[in-house]
């Protein structure tokens, strides 16, 4: 069973790495010759490697068909594009526990019925069948009705909305969140906004609550989320027993994260595995001490059913109403299912090993969910249990304790061996997963997990429930136990060395650093097990790749309608611009660039030039500053900028300034310096525009510049402008990119940084044709996601969603 379950999720893992899906009628062809080949396995007498090896197979091909026809049904759904951004009313349910916002409200909306589409897009039998089932909405504040301040949707609600819808897309770098899988992954096969409501058609609640089990259980985390929040009004750390309480995670803050992640402790802020196992076993534990003592009642129910058999069925099914709380997590699922198990087979009365539970609760999770394996959660889930599993015989119990002092001593022996097991033997895979590791971690976790698991969550589960004032007084106890934590963890996190980072290593450096934590935990018998640690050198201590010397690397992220492009040379890191705020908890800084910074193994900028003051180029600056180290800032922006205020050392970008660095040249060529003192030009007059030239090609990247500046550029020093490479002024505005400019650039490529249907339709289609005309080769981030150029003895680029195809992009 366990090599079918192991084999089934490698199939699944497959399926997941394709660019494309095989049609349906073909994988239902597949699954059928599996079946018979599985019914002929069963008549005919195969040696135990020969049958092993054609049900690994089997189970291989079957995890693969499966995965897919499981796609192809939910890719089935799709929004028209003719119909995006354009005017769709629609009645439905709201699905899911509303994320409040101080700018509006968002949340899932469970489609019932679609009364009318775009006009330019005649409604369609076909299409309506395969409209969306489940699409993300966001409700802003500018969309609110007059008569209505905010807007107070509640789960199970049906709405009659107006609604603007987009198909799935997202932003796509290397080493990025993929929001395109997560949508697919849950199901919403659409998104947009709830569009100002018209006379006819208003906005409006139909439906006060609709009963099902989903609306009922989200209307349970609502009421269970706002008792928390009216017990703890304005304070900072109610989202985290939110999180413990509901599983809602979105109220805790970028800069909280930021710090538990640091500390190593990012998975206990969350319904974990450790919390529902202890939540079922104090439940399983009352339940059988209940019943064990029930001839208090006059009845001695053990005689009708072993008190074991109802404390497993009570554990079980705590599990299965706390994990529904917790919106169904990977990790919440997993303890779930193995509950589940162990409660059947205390039931059906056959002993099972840990490892099969282990197993077969693995084989669960990706049949429900077979996008599960794409997600860190579920290998650091399972690798964490398989880890303790495999230096359970390392480990020599010491001897049945005759008193309370000796059992004190074997859970502490106990516990500091599981944290130990944990702690070495995630290390690969957090260092594959995420290019780093906790070096606090062993210290945080030892503080965190007892005061966490038996004081915290309990109190936020009782208080969250009781009435009255003991439920505020155990909420704030609860709260001021997160809060002297968080104190504590501040302090650890202000060491330098309080992380280590590296590159994300190759599968053969993780796969040998694998075999050395295998042999660190291995039983004591195995001899000088302390040489494993010699195989974490390659993952730990391996440099950030880099380009050549004379050569240089451009990195066009993908960050949605904005600028942000990293630039290297051999020795030497800069930032050319730092893209957009999102929201007041998240910009381009911590969501893109840092991640990509960190996975690369770059841990400061020698140079961050920041064009200008337009929200899309000098957004994620803050962010940046406040992680890594940045030696200079150049930049246009006003000496009272938080950007320059926060800057080790700041200059502003003059025409004239330039450096060499590793045999590549940079020159700023405009704002000149007079233009300071002029007070008629807007900040895109003054954007930094900077050329960067190698030994055989160039670059130029001019910020947000227009057609004046431009002309005076043309007219000013034409020779400096030849570049083989241009960064579309102005993301491609119809005030940008003149006819007299490019003819004196000549670029054969071109880059323009937009985001997916933006707002300000950039490119505009009149200045996207005329680089056309000039016989320039025109690259899009809103379709190609990041994009990568190497300017050495050739120009070579990569697009991001072209290397790193997957079936469900663009779908």
């Amino acid at each position: 069973m366990r090599l079918a379950v192991i084999a089934f999720v490698a199939g699944v893992c497959a399926l997941q790495m394709q660019a494309g899906l095989l049609p349906a009628w073909q994988m239902l062809i597949g699954v059928a010759v599996c079946l018979i080949v599985v019914l002929v396995l069963l008549r005919i007498h195969l040696s135990k490697i020969w049958r092993a090896g054609v049900v690994a197979a089997l189970s291989m091909a079957m995890g693969f068909l499966w995965a897919g026809l499981f796609a192809d049904h939910y890719l089935r759904q799709s929004l028209p594009q003719s119909w995006e951004n354009k005017d769709i009313t629609l009645i439905g349910t709201i699905d899911s526990l509303p994320l409040q916002m101080e700018q509006g409200r968002r949340f899932n909306f469970a489609v019932e019925k679609v009364l009318s589409v775009p006009m330019s897009a005649p409604m369609s039998e076909i299409a309506i069948a395969n409209f969306p089932a489940k699409i993300a909405l966001s409700w802003y504040a500018d969309a609110f009705d007059a008569s209505r301040k905010e807007a107070d949707v509640l789960p199970g609600e049906r709405w009659q909305f107006t609604v603007r819808l987009k198909r799935p897309h997202g932003n796509l770098n290397p080493h990025g969140f993929d929001y395109e899988v997560w949508l697919l992954e849950q199901q919403l096969r659409a998104t947009g906004v709830v569009h100002k409501a018209v006379q006819t058609e208003p906005n409006q609640r139909i439906t006060s609550f609709v009963w099902s089990a989903g609306n009922m259980i989200e209307r349970s985390r609502h009421y269970l989320r706002q008792h928390i929040h009216d017990a703890l009004p304005g304070s900072p750390y109610a989202g985290v027993l939110v999180a413990l309480v509901v599983g809602d995670q979105r109220e805790i803050s970028q800069s909280d994260w930021s710090i538990f992640n640091r500390a190593g402790i990012g998975h206990l802020v969350s319904i974990s595995g450790l919390h529902i196992t202890m939540i079922a076993g104090l439940f399983a534990g009352l339940m059988f001490s209940l019943w064990r003592h029930s001839f208090f009642l006059g009845r001695n129910l053990p005689l009708y059913l072993p008190a074991q058999k109802v404390a497993a069925l009570a554990g079980a099914g705590m599990a299965v109403l706390y994990v529904a709380l917790a919106g169904f997590g990977v990790p919440a699922q997993r303890t779930m299912y193995m509950l589940i198990v162990v409660a059947i087979a205390l039931w059906a009365g056959r002993a099972t090993s840990f490892s099969s539970v282990l197993c077969l609760a693995l084989g669960v999770v990706v049949l429900i969910d077979p996008w599960a394996v794409l997600w860190p959660g579920f290998w650091l889930s399972f690798a964490a249990v398989g880890m303790i599993l495999f230096s359970a015989g390392s480990y020599f119990p010491a001897p049945e304790p005759q008193n309370l002092r000796e059992r004190l001593v074997k859970l502490l022996r106990s516990a500091s061996h599981t944290q130990y097991a944990v702690t070495i033997g995630l290390v690969p895979l957090t260092m594959l997963l995420f290019g780093q590791i906790s070096l606090i971690s062993p210290v945080a976790n030892a503080i965190a997990i007892p005061l966490i698991s038996f004081v915290v969550t309990p109190l936020a589960l009782l208080g969250s429930i009781l009435p009255g004032p003991m439920s505020v007084w155990m909420l704030q106890f609860a709260h001021l136990c997160v809060a002297w934590l968080a104190d504590i963890l501040t302090i650890l996190t202000t060491f330098t060395w309080a992380t280590w980072t590296a590159p994300l290593p190759s599968i053969w450096v993780f796969l040998l650093a694998l075999l050395g934590t295998c042999w660190v935990l291995a039983p004591p018998g195995l001899p000088w097990r302390w040489m494993g640690l010699l195989c974490w050198m390659p993952l730990v201590f391996q440099p950030a790749q880099a380009p050549a010397r004379g050569e240089f690397r451009v990195t066009a992220l993908d960050v949605g309608q904005g600028m942000a492009l990293l630039l290297e040379t051999a020795t030497h890191r800069m930032m050319y611009d730092t893209g957009p705020v999102y929201s007041a908890e998240s910009d381009s800084g911590s969501r893109i660039i840092l991640p990509y910074l960190q996975a690369r193994g770059i841990h400061g900028l020698d140079m961050m030039m920041v064009s200008h003051n337009d929200n899309d180029h000098s957004g994620g600056a803050l962010s940046i500053l406040r992680q890594i180290s940045v030696n200079l800032v150049s930049s246009s922006l006003q000496e009272s900028s938080r950007i320059v205020q926060s800057s080790r050392q700041h200059q502003r970008c003059e025409a004239g300034q330039q450096w060499d660095w590793d045999g590549v040249h940079f020159e700023v060529l405009q704002p000149v310096a007079a233009s300071y003192d002029s007070q008629k030009w807007k900040p895109n007059a003054r954007s930094c525009l900077l050329k960067v030239s190698g030994p055989a090609y160039s670059m130029l990247l001019p910020g947000d510049i227009e057609a004046v500046q431009e002309d005076e550029l043309v007219n000013s020093i034409p020779d400096k402008l030849r570049a083989d490479v241009l960064l579309a002024p102005h993301h491609g505005s119809g005030t940008s990119s003149t006819s007299a400019f490019l003819s004196a650039v000549q670029p054969s490529l071109a880059i323009f940084q937009v985001g997916y249907l933006n707002r300000y339709h950039h490119p505009k289609t009149e200045v996207y044709t005329r680089y056309g005309d000039f016989g320039i080769k025109r690259l899009r981030t809103d379709e190609a996601g990041a994009i990568t150029l190497q300017f050495g003895a050739s120009l070579q680029f990569s697009q991001f969603r072209q290397e790193h195809a997957r079936y469900w992009y663009g779908q």
